[in-house]
């Protein structure tokens, strides 16, 4: 008979992935410095962006790669990789995309060839560290820029995703350059049963949060309650669609007793969201049952309290603006959102949510004039509309 191990398990999610799409590297082809693997970052540009790149080597010669690949990690340093992923890197007069995500509609065919030579990869036992030869489990890449670590255990070795957690708090230091805070999108913790995850790492004070299907995860064929994590939300085309449309940074503010000061002040922190399973699952099925129903028909979510619904509204708002009903339309679905509450209190949370979730300015629209400018709004087609329905009656007759 097999002991279970934790080795085991890993290989069976690295097989999984592989099977999907992903390539599995030696930890070997890593540049602990850069926190890059350089073969894939240049050989994606290359394929990609021949003219971008060949700009490149003529301003640095022999070398542009290593220029390009320190230019690339200097940005994720200060922007974080969310940003670079979906803005990209802009050196020498070269505008360089570092990944391709999947369009919206099959109209553009180059696009959607593009797409398709983005490179998913993944290391085991990555030593990530400069310092010493730690490593962690499993990191995952898109076009050779970590995304992603999990620390795995196997139960049936005496381990759960708690040995994982405190792994992460005591002996993974979030000052090592891959750790750093937006360095990655998520860290996951992960065993047989259950996932956590945190998308900041602070010692002993990272907070933890559960990734879990349902509050007790069914059992599947393969025997891990937890593959939902690697068939479902790390599959290729799942992830670039999460990089591309759900992570997001927040700036959050709060009040607070300063001691120094004597007084009460107030603090903002920049606070990275990943979406829980369940908000992706509710988005996701809602996009298929519009597409598949058409419009007009009517959806209840039920959410419970602290499970981010701003978030959730956020993000499907956002969804409907570029929703097309296959990939050979031209028309959206939708003209306009309209994001409606009842009071003024979460009109104005939601506001703040949706708008920070905006990628192209003037997306988001909030209607803090009264009714007038809500008919001006409505009238225009504006994509997104933020309101409350106490400003649709006066307006409703002369619509």
């Amino acid at each position: 008979m097999t002991t279970p191990t934790e080795k085991r398990f890993e290989v069976h999610i690295e097989s999984s992935l592989v099977a999907q799409g992903y390539t599995s590297l030696p930890y070997t082809k890593y540049d602990r410095g850069l926190c890059l693997i350089p073969d894939e970052v240049t050989g994606f540009i290359k394929s990609t962006q021949p003219k971008e790149w060949e700009k490149l080597e003529l301003q640095y010669g022999d070398s542009a790669p290593s220029k390009v690949l320190g230019r690339i990690s200097d940005e994720i340093g200060k922007r974080g990789i969310v940003d670079v992923l979906r803005n990209g890197v802009k050196d020498r007069g070269a505008n360089l995309r570092l990944v391709y995500f999947q369009p919206n509609s099959g109209l553009n065919k180059e696009h959607e060839d593009l797409y398709r030579l983005n490179r998913l990869s993944l290391v085991r036992q990555l030593r990530y560290s400069s310092k010493n030869e730690n490593s962690i489990d499993m990191v995952l890449f898109v076009n050779g820029l970590p995304v992603l670590t999990m620390e795995l255990k196997n139960q049936l070795t005496g381990q759960s995703y708690k040995d994982s957690e405190k792994q992460y708090k005591t002996a993974r230091d979030p000052a090592e350059p891959l750790l750093r805070f937006k360095r990655c999108a998520v860290h996951f913790c992960v065993d047989n049963d259950n996932v956590s995850m945190t998308t900041k790492l602070a010692g002993d004070k990272t907070r933890f949060l559960p990734y879990n299907k349902d509050i007790e995860n069914p059992v599947n064929y393969d025997g891990y309650r937890t593959y939902y994590l690697w068939e479902e939300v790390l599959a290729p085309g799942s992830l670039c669609d999460i990089l591309e449309n759900f992570v997001h940074l927040s700036t959050e503010s709060s009040t607070e007793w300063d001691s120094t000061k004597g007084k009460v002040v107030d603090r903002t922190k920049e606070v990275l969201v990943f979406p829980r399973y369940h908000q992706l699952t509710v988005i996701r099925r809602l996009k298929d049952a519009i597409r598949e129903e058409g419009v007009g028909h009517n959806y209840l979510i039920q959410h419970t309290t602290g499970s981010g619904k701003s978030y959730s509204i956020g993000w499907l708002a956002h969804l409907l603006t570029s929703l097309y009903k296959t990939k050979h339309d031209t028309k959206r679905m939708f003209d306009s959102i309209i994001v409606v509450t009842d009071r003024i209190v979460l009109d104005k949370q939601l506001q703040r949510t949706v708008k920070q979730l905006e990628q192209t300015h003037g997306v988001v629209n909030k209607v803090e004039a009264g009714s007038k400018q809500l008919k001006q709004y409505l009238e225009s087609g504006k994509d997104i509309i933020v309101t409350t329905i106490q400003k649709f009656p006066s307006i409703s007759e002369e619509m």
